[in-house]
């Protein structure tokens, strides 16, 4: 499964696409889709004029796998650098 990930141009936040098409920002709020279908999406958003960097990210679960996992657990959280900077500084216990 895959699920499609963008970052919003307003503001630079990552987003994901929701089961509803519109965009969600928890990982584990994402839709996901079979190959196919994730390509279409990446497609489809690519010409969104409020999104960049459109990309599917292969997840098992709640979890991304493959080449994919490291880039997208810290875009997920925030910066590896501070603790008290970005989503992780808003919940102690972050869940992606």
């Amino acid at each position: 499964m895959k699920l499609v990930s963008a970052n919003r141009l307003a503001d630079g936040a990552v987003i994901y696409l929701g089961t509803d098409g519109d965009y969600v920002e928890r990982l584990c709020d994402a839709a996901r889709f079979d190959a196919a279908a994730a390509e279409d999406e990446v497609r489809r958003l690519s010409a969104a004029i409020d999104v960049v960097e459109v990309c599917s990210v292969e997840v098992d679960g709640d979890a991304p796998i493959g080449r994919a996992a490291l880039r997208e657990t810290i875009r997920s959280a925030g910066p590896t650098t501070r603790r008290d900077l970005g989503k992780q500084a808003e919940v102690r216990d972050v869940s992606l």
